[in-house]
């Protein structure tokens, strides 16, 4: 079957399967690639690219994680496990029929753009296999959580070093003596795991970071704060003093103060972690200067020996399937309108690079459907094709709707929720 007037997505975990639905609602032909054997991406634990740990939960509650069409069951706990999230993918793509749209246990080696007539030339393989064949365009889905970001260390380690990526099961840290390197969501996460298991456990921690609770007044904190709308100042002034009566200091339990003001970064969602701290499970250590052996120096001075060290450090933008410069990459992203549109090109998305505190999925399937009514008036030759491409051309509009973010790669495609999906909104109804 030809395929030259189909549009190849890549991945079928949570922004792949949005965009599948919603090329299906608009009639658009497509040919989808997953490298696992079933949808879901990250939140399968099977799957070859999977970074889940029998522990995780969503952060976010899942009245505010969900997709609008599609919501969880009442039956569903507050803050889902991975196992229950993976649930919801594979009913989603049952509900709407997704999965024949997809070639299951292919990886996509190469996208290259075509030279003569247009169109992109996307080579897979399932096994051993290579095919290539010719697409209309390109919609790249295959996630910001795959690639281990692994920094380099002054020295030698001579007990295990293993990434966060590679963590499965706490077992691993029976009667060890564990370092944990970063304190984000994943990190504090499995801190808690460890210290049921560990011999000991410390946190190499750089820098302060801003907790949030689950529960607040008996609700999940996210519902309760996404219903007010305050302005920025206020809202961080508000729910800083606020968080003082649901949280322990961290400052007072050994974490360094933060460098930024609440929401500038992603806050920590977990108490845990502030419990066992409280209790003194943890220990919190400097950044490290060198290895030595199985002992780490820090920055202040100070040293310790232990068995394990694992880097929760986070990941990095990966898209090794295509070249940097066919995704306009400026420093350490895609400069993308809205993250996802490229200035130049109407045959090539990449979809789901964005970050935003509360987003959620719907957050996502917005800018799938955004895509999708772009590319029906392009296919139907409407007028509002032209005035949309014209927009996606222009400068830039600032999505971080006045807020200071961090200045770190991981912050680079980090918006601000309700500037960004304002924004989509507003274009979704200009192409309706």
């Amino acid at each position: 079957m030809t395929t030259e007037n189909q549009y190849a997505l890549i991945g079928a975990g949570p922004m792949g399967l949005a965009m599948a639905r919603n090329l299906q609602r608009f009639n658009i032909p497509f040919q989808g690639f997953e490298l696992h054997s079933d949808v879901g991406g990250l939140w399968d634990i099977h799957g070859p690219k999977s970074t889940m740990y029998q522990s995780a939960h969503l952060i976010s509650s899942k009245r505010m994680t969900e997709f609008d069409e599609f919501p969880m069951a009442d039956h569903v706990a507050d803050y889902p496990s991975h196992q229950e999230v993976g649930r919801y993918f594979k009913d989603f793509a049952d509900r709407f029929e997704l999965r024949p749209h997809y070639r299951f246990e292919t990886e996509v080696v190469r996208v290259a753009r075509r030279t003569d007539g247009g169109g992109w030339s996307v080579s897979f393989k399932k096994g051993s296999t290579p095919e290539t064949q010719i697409f209309r365009g390109v919609l790249i889905a295959n996630g910001t959580l795959s690639e281990p970001n692994r920094p380099s260390f002054v020295g030698a380690f001579d007990g295990e070093m293993l990434h966060s990526a590679s963590y499965k099961d706490p077992a691993i840290f029976e009667g060890k003596r564990v370092l944990i390197v970063g304190a984000g969501n994943s990190g504090c996460d499995i801190a808690v795991d460890a210290v049921h298991r560990a011999r000991r456990v410390a946190m190499s921690v750089r820098r302060g970071y801003h907790f949030v609770p689950k529960y607040v007044f008996g609700k999940p904190a996210d519902a309760i704060g996404g219903k007010v709308k305050l302005p920025r100042r206020v809202k961080q002034k508000l729910d800083s003093f606020l968080l003082k009566w649901f949280n322990p200091d961290p400052q007072r339990l050994g974490f360094p103060k933060p460098d930024h003001a609440l929401y500038e970064s992603h806050p920590i969602v977990n108490s845990m972690v502030l419990y066992h701290a409280g209790h003194g499970d943890l220990s919190f250590k400097t950044d490290i200067e060198r290895f030595d052996g199985l002992t780490a120096h820090f920055v202040d001075g100070t040293r310790e020996d232990f068995d394990l060290v694992l880097l929760a450090t986070g990941y990095k933008l990966h898209y090794p399937f295509i070249s940097r410069e066919e995704l306009n990459w400026r420093g350490s992203s895609p400069q993308l309108y809205l993250n996802c549109f490229h200035p130049k090109r109407d045959d090539l998305f990449l979809l789901g690079m964005i970050e935003a505190t509360g987003l959620g999925w719907q957050g996502r399937y917005e800018q799938a459907e955004l895509v999708a009514r772009f590319l029906h008036a392009v296919q139907e030759k409407d007028p509002k094709a032209e005035r949309f491409r014209r927009v996606k051309e222009e400068p830039f509009p600032d999505m971080r709707g006045g807020w200071r973010y961090i200045q770190l790669d991981r912050m680079a495609y980090y918006v601000h929720k309700d500037t960004y999906r304002n924004t989509l909104r507003r274009h979704i109804r200009e192409l309706s």
